[in-house]
């Protein structure tokens, strides 16, 4: 059987929270529809842009049994599903399996910093053990284990791996990758400081895996669109540049913070981060109303900017 593949934008999708702090499954289906409606291919569910290591386990479940049932099948919804453990992470993946997921993302589990042997090991298991598509995320800034492209290559010839998401910063692993031709996707971190986005792009890279996303999903879905020639290629240069002062204000904070703050100062259904995050505001918040403003992106979605964060001059 054919694996499946998924290019262009795949959109790591914040969790949007009510004023009481619990999850708001309404904001949910607005955010969604926003981005099936804006060319998203994919959306990821509870990653790191979710605040998933801030959910309880019920929410977590809550999460994949509510929005699921959401889903119109022109968008693929994968859900993060790493647990702290093996055990956990399967039981996790099967759950969102039994619900209707697409697939699953995994990381390897934090805080443990496990060497690269045992998270490969640990993959693989997985893998074996459940019945969804699932993708690799490569992230040693934020779990510390690095795998080597020998040991991804590896882990994709197994028939549920159909994603690589890569955050290193390292080019050469990406040319490996990519040089292997492994039945999967290979995608990257939107992140201007890690330099990954222009390299994988023109080096065959099938999109990228994103947060930036949460506020222009059009942009990034151009962004995002594999290159089969020049056409692709010069839209690509044309978006990246356009669009570099706001994956720069996106990664400006740890990962949701200016995002989700942003969203919110523009009234999008985001909710409040939930502590020990606390939203930008005054300055920091304005240097991103203010790259709203420059890129037109209140006019292009129909955003009221608040007063008090625009400019001086305005």
């Amino acid at each position: 059987m054919a694996k499946m593949r998924i290019e262009g934008s795949f959109v790591a999708l914040i969790t949007p929270f009510n004023a009481d702090g619990r999850v708001d499954f309404g904001a949910f289906r607005t955010l969604l529809d926003w981005q099936e409606k804006s060319g998203s291919s994919a959306v990821l569910i509870m990653g790191s842009t979710g605040e998933v290591s801030m959910l309880s386990a019920e929410e977590r479940r809550q999460i994949v049994a509510e929005t699921a049932k959401m889903k119109t099948g022109r968008m693929k919804f994968f859900y993060g599903c790493t647990g702290n453990k093996t055990e956990t992470t399967i039981e996790n993946v099967r759950f969102a399996a039994a619900n209707g997921a697409d697939g699953a993302i995994l990381a390897a589990p934090s805080y443990i910093c496990a060497p690269e042997a045992d998270i490969e090991g640990f993959f693989a298991e997985v893998a074996d053990a459940v019945s969804l598509p699932l993708g690799i995320y490569n992230n040693p800034p934020r779990v510390k284990s690095d795998l080597h492209w020998d040991q991804l290559l590896r882990l994709f010839r197994h028939p549920n791996y159909v994603i690589l998401k890569e955050s290193t910063t390292r080019v050469g692993q990406v040319a490996q990758v990519l040089a292997a031709k492994p039945d999967c996707a290979v995608m990257c971190c939107d992140s201007p400081n890690l330099g990954l986005v222009v390299p994988t792009m023109s080096l065959g890279g099938h999109g990228t895996a994103n947060m930036t996303g949460n506020l222009d999903p059009e942009g990034m879905a151009r962004l995002s669109a594999p290159w089969q020639g020049w056409t692709e290629a010069e839209q690509f240069r044309q978006t990246y540049l356009r669009l570099l002062p706001l994956l720069h204000y996106t990664y400006s904070a740890i990962n949701p913070v200016a995002v989700k703050s942003l969203m919110k100062a523009v009234g999008l259904p985001a909710g409040d981060l939930r502590r020990p995050l606390r939203n930008l505001e005054g300055e920091a918040l304005a240097r991103g109303v203010e790259v709203v403003r420059r890129l037109g992106l209140d006019q292009k979605y129909g955003w009221r900017l608040p007063p008090a964060l625009r400019p001086a001059a305005e």
